[in-house]
């Protein structure tokens, strides 16, 4: 069957680069895209058929899905929890909490609870880290696939520095993760990543073994931490006295590259920040997470004029959000801190085309191209009061993209679709 959604469309097609880039974007006031078989056929002007299920949106703005390239699925309930610092965090709440995945039934729950809020936040597609346990990316991915969604994710790598119940070995880091990938990469629309917490929670060792896996499998996602917490990268360098740095660390043991998605990445060296624009790896933004746990400030600018991707991320639940809208709120207000700019048009790119290219998956998601997958969201800009009340000022699509990003919520998500599958609305029947 052929279903129309009819809206005012917006579309990426490359990196704005400045606040009035009109050419890095397709917009259409009375548009519509086209969609059969859970992908999109056209995207255009509206134009009337007959016989063909049309979906009216309007005024929503219709856009392809949210994507968020760094989130912890075992971490729902550590969400709001009181820390002075990153390894406090870890050690008072978050490695208590992920122990609990050991339960298969713990994680089953969890799972469907977690794929509830993506959809209400209206996003579509995400880079996960599951605990420790195997049963976790199985309950991950079973979920995922009940929904049809685009996932990355995979089981955490970690030998050291944590309690015994969240503790595998080199051995079974590497044999767990690759049975992981024999169940699931390419299962659906399952993409398996392998997934060293960081440098304090795996040794040599381990180390060793994310690098032989990387090179058995070197198409697959690599995810892991980098440079979040002064005492943090105090700690690595400790741990790794001949590295060099903290980036060294993964350099040595070959883990760098276009598809590795290192999270944080706020207190870098000259060195360090040239080595990730060489290898091309993605460093990734976490506002609400580096606020809430008081880790730093993301250099924005100073990566990207030396060249290094970026992708923008949750980070739940370090983070404090599941909503990219309210990510890239937080976002724009660390780099005023910085004396930097964040436009509207480049903080929605970030959340569509640029995360997808963040994460090489602009093939099939990120924007509203026939031939991509329907993964959509519908966003409201006059979802609340205050909302509606200011858009009655608003002139430009610019202004009402920064209203979205900065009063919005999964209040403003009108609808989420999936594969062209309205699964928002479905969660509230």
């Amino acid at each position: 069957m052929t279903l129309v959604l009819r809206g005012r469309v917006l579309s990426f097609v490359d990196e704005p680069q400045a606040a009035d880039d009109h050419q890095s974007y397709r917009f259409w006031e009375d548009g519509m895209v086209e969609i059969a078989d859970g992908r999109i056929v056209a995207v255009g002007d509206y134009v009337a058929r007959p016989g063909v299920e049309v979906v009216d949106h309007r005024p929503n703005l219709i856009l392809a899905g949210l994507i968020d390239p760094h989130i912890h699925f075992p971490q729902m309930q550590v969400i709001g929890s009181y820390a002075a610092n990153l390894l406090e965090w870890l050690n008072t709440y978050t490695f208590v909490e992920e122990q609990k995945f050991g339960d298969d039934a713990h994680a089953t729950r969890i799972a469907s609870a977690f794929f509830d809020e993506l959809v209400r936040h209206g996003t579509t597609t995400a880079a996960a880290y599951c605990s420790v346990h195997p049963g976790s990316v199985d309950a991950f991915f079973s979920e995922a696939e009940k929904r049809n969604m685009l996932m990355v994710s995979g089981k955490v790598m970690m030998d050291r520095n944590a309690p015994p119940g969240l503790c595998d070995t080199p051995e079974t880091g590497y044999d767990q993760t690759k049975a992981g990938i024999a169940k699931w990469h390419g299962k659906g629309r399952a993409h398996y990543c392998i997934t060293p917490r960081f440098a304090i929670t795996s040794s040599h060792e381990q180390m060793a073994m994310a690098e032989a896996l990387a090179r058995e499998y070197p198409d697959l996602h690599i995810q892991t931490h980098v440079s979040e917490n002064l005492a943090e990268i105090a700690y690595a360098n400790e741990l790794y006295p001949n590295f060099g740095d903290y980036v060294g660390i993964y350099e040595k043991f070959h883990l760098l590259g276009p598809k590795t998605l290192l999270g944080h990445a706020i207190h870098l060296s000259h060195r360090e920040v040239e080595v990730l624009a060489e290898t091309r790896s993605v460093a990734v933004f976490c506002p609400t997470s580096n606020l809430f746990i008081g880790s730093g400030l993301f250099d924005y600018d100073r990566l990207h004029t030396h060249g290094v991707r970026i992708a923008a991320a949750t980070d739940v639940g370090g983070g404090t959000s599941y909503s990219m809208l309210k990510t890239m709120d937080e976002g724009y207000k660390v780099l005023q801190l910085r004396g930097q700019r964040l436009t509207p048009l480049r903080s929605f790119y970030h959340m569509t085309l640029g995360n997808a290219r963040a994460m090489s998956l602009e093939a099939d998601i990120g924007s509203l191209e026939a031939g991509k997958m329907a993964d959509i969201v519908v966003l409201d800009a006059r979802a609340t009061p205050q909302m509606a009340l200011r858009m009655q000022s608003i002139e430009t699509l610019s202004e009402e993209l920064f209203l979205l990003q900065t009063c919005g919520d999964d209040r403003a998500v009108a609808e989420t679709y999936v594969a062209g599958k309205a699964l928002k609305s479905a969660l509230l029947n």
